[in-house]
């Protein structure tokens, strides 16, 4: 039989913010029960909303026997009380739970209002003011955190029932209010819709647990939007719609009956849009990507459902990138072909990709490393500065404008920010206030997903340039679409692609490997100078055949062997890059290994565990999603420099800017020692170390191992077997995506 005790709250000795899972040392009221140790303090633990140190409770649960830490009171039921005493209300400001006020400030607020100090705070917050240093700003501050709190804590206590986590609660109460409560009682669906990090699992198990039938129609919405979804962060800009609904009747394992309906309202509340895309020979050009093609001569139409926005980009993306391709006369009409003389150092290949984009309005540049894309895109600058043409560079991330920009001396910017982007009014640049330059050169345009390519594409009148500039046989965009391929593949465009690599590119083992690998042989790893005629200075193998071996060869290598020979700084210049995420060599387990070696907990340095992770000043982070407020995006790598845990908040460097993180999005971060292959696309770092073990055979694929290696400007070292090596190797099939701006393209009238 259950029972009740209650008392305050001495300390919090662990408290998980997924789960709520906590232990706490708690003072009881009343008489001493078995449980109470000699310090005169119990030990609680149980699943809890977020508590405080000075809070009082009153708790149902039962008392166990734990092996190691003896007796305990499991709790199953947390109802919490405002401290009533002042050392109570000390402990409890103190706590960190109030932004904004820390153990110091909490003392003097105490000693100054004494046992009214709570009721202060939330009646007439204007009288902290009374207390020396705070100020009305301040006052203020803490008077909107204390109201912020008491919200969220009436929502946990909602939630909590539900099993929601803290971290969950707080960002539902910032996306919704004090109308959190009724929204996620209405319509829990919705938050998979508006909260970032929600999925439509943990939106289901809420509605499950309030009592939403299986088969409700929002539930049938929301499991198709889910399974659309999937498809689009797979790369993919719609949905084949037998698959489509096959995949949602499994997951919400409801009768076939319910879905088609389900998928028809979406249609009505015009959320998807539906299309029927006609699939020829597959071996022609313009064949839309599909599972089940046709055979040769066979003709018939494949049933497709898109997200509505990526419908409207792949029409707009066709439309004007042929309206762009058709236009003439162009902008650098009026140059004449003799003005155009060239360094005759620059091979016939750069040569005629430079004369193509002069007198194409849209043109391509593909080609690997070392075969001097970079050298051609600066001869081409040189000329259109030499005719007084104006032109912009610009990249889809950070990292790749500023390689650009240090490439060619000439400014670069991201795609966002070329075309002005602002979170409250889009892009400033759009078919209504066009970019006004005769060319536009794009580099990484391998990186450039749909959406973005069909914003940019607004912003370009026709009969201006635009010359696309990428490596084809990298991995594809991290969003939906397959841009560069699509657009080669659909020749609306010449293309010019760069084979030869130059004389002090080919004393490089980085670059002839990656050649190697591209053209499906395997790498070389010389030993000795005899073997290639040039050392081996800046690739290697370090052998290992099991996924936990190679962590601890990545952890030697990166703390010790790297910095050791070459000089190198395991967290500034060395980046980790593995295959997946999960397992002994997965981007998880490697950043805590390399957390604990490079940057360990210290005495008095601070840190915070937060949606599973722990934060310490000097990690390596990555963020994880663009936020256009904060001007960070999806890729971005920076440095954190400091956690205030009275203001609950995190500074991050990313290259000299500097970015303020509540607690509360926290998610939006990871550290960053190692990173997947597909996160580090348009980046380049000195030193690459690549884990790469058979383990990994379901992401072993040749552009995988090709993009990770040419990430390398200085060295790289592989981790791993020469058989995950050959599988790679051998794998060129590359990751179906569904697109069909290929189709859109060549079938449209020359």
């Amino acid at each position: 039989m259950s029972e009740t005790i209650t008392g305050s709250v001495e300390r919090v000795t662990y408290y998980n913010p997924e789960n709520g899972y906590s232990v706490l040392r708690l003072r009881l009221s009343g008489k001493r029960l078995p449980g109470t140790g000699r310090d005169g303090l119990t030990t609680v633990v149980g699943n809890l909303p977020q508590v405080a140190a000075g809070e009082n409770l009153t708790l149902e649960g039962d008392w166990v026997t734990h092996p190691k830490h003896g007796k305990q009171f499991q709790a199953q039921k947390c109802e919490q009380n405002m401290p009533a005493s002042a050392a109570g209300m000390r402990r409890y400001l103190a706590s960190g739970l109030i932004k904004g006020i820390g153990p110091r400030l909490a003392k003097r607020i105490v000693s100054h209002f004494g046992k009214d100090t709570l009721e202060v705070i939330e009646r007439t917050p204007e009288r902290l003011r009374e207390v020396p240093d705070i100020g009305p700003k301040r006052s203020l501050l803490i008077a909107e955190a204390w109201d912020e709190q008491k919200q969220v804590k009436e929502i946990m206590l909602f939630l909590h029932t539900h099993n929601i986590s803290t971290n969950l609660a707080i960002k539902i109460y910032k996306q919704y209010g004090a109308d959190a409560i009724s929204i996620v009682r209405s319509d829990p669906y919705r938050l998979a819709q508006d909260i970032y990090g929600v999925g439509f699992k943990t939106a289901d198990r809420i509605a499950q647990d309030l009592g939403l039938p299986g088969d409700h129609p929002s539930r049938i919405e929301a499991g198709l939007l889910y399974v659309l979804n999937q498809f689009t962060d797979d790369g993919s800009v719609f949905a084949p719609r037998q698959e489509l609904l096959d995949r949602a009747q499994e997951l919400l394992d409801v009768s076939s009956d319910l879905v088609p309906p389900g998928l028809e309202r979406l249609i009505s509340n015009e959320r998807v849009h539906p299309d029927r895309l006609p699939i020829i020979d597959p071996n022609k050009p313009g064949t839309p990507r599909s599972s089940k093609l046709a055979e040769p001569g066979e003709s018939y139409h494949l049933p497709a459902v898109y997200l509505t926005p990526l419908y409207f980009s792949e029409l707009g993306t066709a439309k004007r990138l042929h309206d762009l391709a058709r236009a003439l006369p162009t902008r650098l009409s009026d140059l004449p072909p003799a003005f155009v003389s060239l360094d005759p150092n620059l091979s016939d290949e750069q040569k005629e990709a430079i004369r193509s984009s002069l007198s194409h309005p849209v043109s391509v540049l593909t080609g690997g490393p070392g075969t001097g894309k970079t050298t051609a895109i600066r001869t081409l600058i040189t000329v259109l500065d030499s005719a007084g043409k104006s032109y912009a560079l610009a990249s889809p991330t950070g990292r790749a404008a500023k390689r650009l920009s240090q490439a060619t001396d000439r400014p670069a910017s991201t795609i966002h920010r070329l075309l002005g982007f602002s979170p409250r009014e889009g892009f400033k640049h759009n078919s209504e206030n066009p970019l006004k330059i005769d060319m536009l050169v794009v580099d990484e345009s391998s990186m450039l997903d749909l959406v973005l390519a069909n914003n940019l594409l607004k912003a370009i009148i026709p009969g201006t340039h635009l010359l696309l500039v990428g490596d084809v046989d990298q991995l594809p965009s991290v969003g939906p679409g397959d841009v560069l391929r699509d657009v080669i593949a659909s020749k609306v465009a010449p293309v010019t692609r760069l084979s030869v690599i130059f004389r002090q590119a080919a004393n490089s083992h980085i670059i002839t490997n990656a050649h190697r690998i591209n053209q499906g042989q395997m790498p070389i790893f010389p030993s000795t100078k005899a073997e290639t005629g040039m050392a081996a200075e800046d690739f290697f193998l370090f052998s290992s055949e099991s996924p936990e071996s190679a962590a601890d060869w990545v952890r030697d290598v990166v703390c010790n062997r790297i910095p050791s020979k070459f000089g190198f700084h395991p967290r500034d210049d060395i980046q980790v890059l593995a295959p997946m995420y999960r397992g002994p060599a997965g981007v998880n387990t490697l950043n805590e290994i390399l957390q604990a070696s490079i940057n360990p907990p210290v005495p008095g340095k601070p840190e915070k565990n937060v949606f599973g992770q722990t934060f310490r000043p000097g990690d390596k982070l990555m963020q994880l999603q663009n936020n256009y407020d904060k001007n960070v995006y999806n890729g971005d790598i920076g440095q954190l420099t400091n956690i205030d845990l009275v203001n609950q908040t995190l500074a991050v460097d990313f290259e000299g800017h500097h970015v303020s993180y509540d607690l509360s999005e926290a998610d939006q971060l990871v550290l960053a020692y190692a990173v997947s292959v597909h996160k580090a696309q348009g980046s380049e770092y000195p030193v690459v170390v690549l884990p790469l073990v058979t383990q990994h055979y379901i992401m072993l694929q040749r552009n995988l191992l090709y993009t990770a290696i040419t990430r390398a400007r200085e060295l790289c070292v592989i981790i791993g077997s020469r058989r995950a090596i050959g599988i790679a190797v051998r794998n060129d099939k590359i990751s179906q995506r569904f697109t069909a701006l290929n189709w859109r393209l060549s079938s449209m009238d020359p």
